[in-house]
């Protein structure tokens, strides 16, 4: 009887060997911490569709982000819930808005926070779209979107932002929103783009969280299609091209291979959104007892990272690193 000369199981034998030759980790410095903050003071309200998440209010806010900074988590993005909507998205760049106060109570307790707020105007349009709409209101206005987005850019990078993330998916955004904080002097403000964001199933819990959900039409129009990969490759360049520092694809778990071609093909850092969807299948599956949540949740970043994503923004990343899931 011939015997195998190659053993691969020889490098599997014990927990310490294969942690010698793992060539995939996670590292909390790889984590963004996603959060929506509320008006008010002291809340901290379950978030029904993302169970264990929470909306807070901008000191509760504050001091999580301090929590989180201490366990290894660099930085954090923020949502903005607010009941104030109107067609011009005004609340968005109000300097005394629920993001440009969370902003500056997060650098006030923890300057060395990286702090980055979502650029959208979905949670500020009465609306419910990401941004100006046409004159028969059928789709969003692309052009005139663009000086929105640069207006709240703006607003945000004096709050005191270290990143702009827009996620609104309008043509030409990236250099817009560079040409502006650059002519008001924040050419140190970053822009990591949601460059291929595509039109997913997996945002609904999102959508309730930010108090976004409630829109005619469909966001079809600017978002991409998911049945498109070379187009992501597009979208990326394009980006690029106008300015961006950092580029994200949205959702993960189902673009894993849009990831790995976005990291063969740029040399920028690539981020992964493991979105509100993916968070809530996980949780509700583990409370139906179908999976072990904490394996799961390990081997779900896991793979976002071997894919080649450099930063995972994740609901799961306190947790993670609290409960040891990243060993």
């Amino acid at each position: 009887m011939t015997f195998p000369a190659t053993r691969l199981r020889r490098l599997r034998r014990t927990q310490g060997l294969r942690r010698m030759v793992r060539e995939t980790s996670v590292r909390p410095e790889d984590l963004i911490m996603g959060y929506f903050a509320v008006a008010g003071k002291g809340i901290k309200r379950p978030i029904q569709s993302l169970p264990g998440q929470f909306h807070f209010s901008v000191d509760r806010l504050a001091r999580e982000a301090k929590e989180v900074y201490k366990l290894g988590i660099p930085a954090v993005l923020l949502f903005g819930v607010t009941q104030k909507k109107d067609a011009e998205a005004s609340e968005a760049w109000n300097p005394d808005g629920i993001i440009q106060r969370a902003i500056q109570a997060i650098k006030a307790k923890t300057p060395e926070m990286v702090v980055i707020p979502d650029l959208c105007a979905c949670e500020y349009t009465d609306s419910g779209h990401c941004g100006l709409l046409t004159a028969d209101g059928r789709d969003v206005d692309n052009d005139p979107t663009l000086e929105l987005l640069a207006r709240i850019a703006v607003s945000y990078a004096r709050a005191g932002a270290d990143i702009i993330a827009p996620s609104d998916m309008m043509d030409g955004r990236v250099g817009a929103i560079r040409s502006a904080l650059d002519d008001e002097g924040f050419n140190q403000v970053a822009i990591m783009s949601y460059a291929a964001k595509y039109a997913s199933a997996f945002y609904g819990p999102f959508r309730e969280a930010a108090g976004s959900g409630q829109f005619q039409g469909t966001r079809q129009s600017y978002q991409m299609d998911p049945a498109n990969a070379r187009e992501a490759l597009r979208e990326v360049e394009l980006d690029i091209e106008e300015g961006a520092d950092i580029v994200m694809v949205k959702p993960a778990l189902p673009c894993l291979d849009i990831i790995r071609l976005v990291r063969e093909a740029f040399p920028l850092p690539v981020a992964a959104y493991n979105v509100s969807g993916e968070y809530a299948m996980i949780r509700h599956a583990e409370k139906a007892g179908a999976i072990a949540g904490p394996p799961v949740i390990r081997e779900t970043l896991t793979a976002i990272k071997r894919a080649g994503a450099d930063l995972i923004i994740t609901y799961f990343a306190r947790e993670a690193i609290e409960q040891g899931y990243l060993d």
